[in-house]
């Protein structure tokens, strides 16, 4: 049986400063709202945030941001957030952009103890500068190292107390490939079941992936509203 954490500030208690933590979520879908939130009202300071993108600047990880808890961040996207762009210009926030796809295999090769491996994105661009390029089979690749993480934090639909994860249609996203890159994982979740009652034909994150869970509500924002 997994921690089962009774408020997202216990969840969030052992996080400290300088910490590097890696944040499920596409925009806002799939992001683990409550423990964003905890880490906003715990003031931990000088993160390096590895996330697709920074949320927005009422949510998400934009409340951190706007709190200027992150030093660092690391990510794909960064075009929903005026305050990422203000600190990001200005010096304040530390900036690594990466291709969506190098990423995402950044972590997944974490997850899986590779520690690098070659790609043919952004080869002759400035994402290849001091790295080594080497040529397979006449095209070139530049190697990527993979990344990893102090915590994890993912979101998730169904948990049991096993720890097993069940994610809910695109908020599969980063979450899978973050709940296994990080040295601990912690994952909120909408329903935490009992053992066993989960169909392991189900499971997206099996439990060995995972220290602790926080069952919790979600509000589900949405980025834009588009009506016709």
């Amino acid at each position: 049986m997994k921690t089962i954490y009774s408020s997202a500030r216990e969840a969030v208690e052992p996080i400290q400063d300088g910490m590097t933590l890696m944040v499920g979520g596409f925009g806002l879908v799939g992001i683990p709202e409550q423990l964003i939130l905890a880490l906003v009202e715990k003031g931990v300071k000088d993160l390096t945030i590895i996330s697709n993108n920074c949320g927005i600047d009422d949510w998400g990880l934009g409340l951190l941001l706007k709190e200027k808890q992150i030093k660092k961040m690391i990510a794909s996207y960064v075009g929903e957030n005026k305050e990422f762009e203000r600190q990001a210009l200005s010096g304040e926030l530390e900036v690594e952009l990466t291709p969506q796809g190098t990423l995402a295999e950044k972590i997944r090769a974490g997850g899986a103890g590779i520690p690098a491996f070659f790609t043919p994105a952004g080869v002759g661009t400035e994402i290849a500068e001091g790295k080594e390029i080497r040529e397979f089979n006449g095209k070139e690749y530049v190697l990527e190292e993979s990344l990893t993480a102090d915590f994890s934090l993912v979101r998730a639909l169904k948990a049991d107390t096993f720890g097993n994860l069940i994610y809910n249609k695109t908020a599969m996203n980063f979450n899978p490939m973050m709940a296994a890159a990080g040295r601990v994982t912690i994952a909120e979740a909408e329903e935490i079941t009992e053992a066993g009652s989960l169909d392991p034909a189900c499971i997206h994150t099996p439990s060995i992936y995972v220290q602790g869970l926080l069952q919790a509500d979600q509000e589900k924002r949405i980025e834009r509203l588009t009506t016709r």
